[in-house]
């Protein structure tokens, strides 16, 4: 049965519609226009919304929320995922990438073994990788012991464990076999992002030459910038050819900071982030990210070795809540960077946007940005 849903605002991902509407059937969208709707709907169900339709935001990079983590296995796993994407579809992320923190090759292969078939069935896009072939020295919130060189047989043993699950994977390139590693990533169809790396200037060009073409957390686990000694993230900014990740939450970066990066990269190259762990929609208090143990306060996630950052309780409302709010960016300019940007790292049309033969994620947002629906697919998921 067709569906139309109308209100006073739409971003498309590609334009703006006033008094706008889009026609839904079977899941996608078939139809948009504003004013009028087409005739040829008058026996469709006509939804008439308060605020601006949004496509639904797109998070590459989450480890978990609602007290769910991704990894593991077996079907404590599955339910863990799903409390994880259900906690982010109530803040409008319609489309999540499942990121799973450094653990020894066979449990992280077992872990995108149990995975699989979510990807398989669309509930995830895929499969990040964090870890386990990172900086020591940018470790973050990695366990030290399990971080090791890549090799062609590690790779070969996670990618297999699910062909075509693992869609990004986090990487130091200057590791001993890093460029090949970057190379391997690429030729098997997933994103090579770099992070967690010692990169210099040199060395993030290198990388990118290899096919490197996301930076995983900019600003966050890398050499910062000097003036005699650049470090890598000049470089980051100013090549076309590779996306960058901000996770805009104040903690991880300053609104100021924010703010330059997202324009200096620009629109078609900003990625926001969650970086979410299980703690995200949950009380302070203590948690586990992989084998560490992390303690939240005020919504703060630090490990309680050494208090680094460890991950974020972000929703992607919050983020471009912030980004709008407090970094100053447009909203156009924000939106992109949580819907068509991060949809097209992914290499996919069908998400990201509501243009005609996307599936239909609509996000309905209030003035205050606050989501209020959520369609996934045309089927109401959220209504608050």
């Amino acid at each position: 049965m067709t569906q139309v849903l109308r209100a006073a605002a739409i971003h498309t991902g590609k334009q703006i519609l006033l008094n706008g509407w889009i026609a839904i059937a079977d899941g996608r969208v078939t139809a948009i226009g504003t004013e009028d709707i087409d005739p040829i709907y008058a026996d469709a169900q006509v939804t008439e919304l308060e605020g601006t339709m949004v496509p639904g935001y797109v998070d590459i990079h989450c480890h978990g929320g609602g007290g769910g983590a991704f990894g593991g296995s077996g079907e404590d796993a599955l339910a863990a995922a799903r409390t994880a994407l259900r906690t982010h579809l109530n803040h409008g992320t319609t489309t999540m990438v499942a990121s799973l923190v450094t653990g020894a090759i066979d449990q992280v292969a077992e872990s995108v073994r149990t995975l699989g078939p979510l990807v398989d069935a669309g509930e995830i896009a895929g499969i990040h990788l964090e870890g386990p072939w990172l900086s020591l020295k940018h470790k973050g919130a990695h366990a030290p012991e399990l971080l090791k060189a890549p090799t062609p047989e590690d790779i070969a043993t996670i990618f297999d464990a699910h062909p075509g699950a693992v869609k990004m994977v986090t990487i130091a390139p200057e590791l001993e076999g890093g460029i090949d590693a970057v190379r391997n990533f690429v030729a098997r169809g997933a994103i090579a992002a770099v992070g967690h790396s010692d990169v210099d200037y040199d060395g993030a060009a290198e990388a990118i030459d290899a096919g490197a073409n996301n930076v995983t957390h900019l600003f966050n686990a890398m050499n910062s910038i000097h003036h005699r000694i650049p470090g890598p993230i000049i470089k980051f900014l100013d090549d076309e050819r590779i996306t960058v990740e901000l996770i805009a939450d104040g903690v991880h970066l300053h609104p100021g900071i924010v703010k330059h990066a997202a324009e200096t990269a620009g629109r078609g190259r900003t990625i926001f982030v969650t970086d979410s762990m299980d703690a995200t929609d949950m009380s302070d208090g203590d948690y586990m990210l992989g084998s560490l143990e992390v303690s939240v306060l005020d919504g703060v996630a630090r490990l309680k070795s050494n208090g680094s950052i460890a991950g974020s309780t972000l929703t992607m409302e919050r983020a471009v809540q912030f980004a709008v709010a407090e970094a100053g960016l447009e909203f156009e300019d924000a939106l992109a960077a949580a819907t068509t940007t991060p949809a097209a790292a992914l290499g996919r049309t069908d998400i990201g946007n509501l243009e005609v033969g996307a599936r239909a994620d609509v996000v309905v947002l209030d003035p205050s940005l606050n989501v209020t629906k959520v369609y996934r697919g045309g089927e109401l998921a959220v209504e608050r």
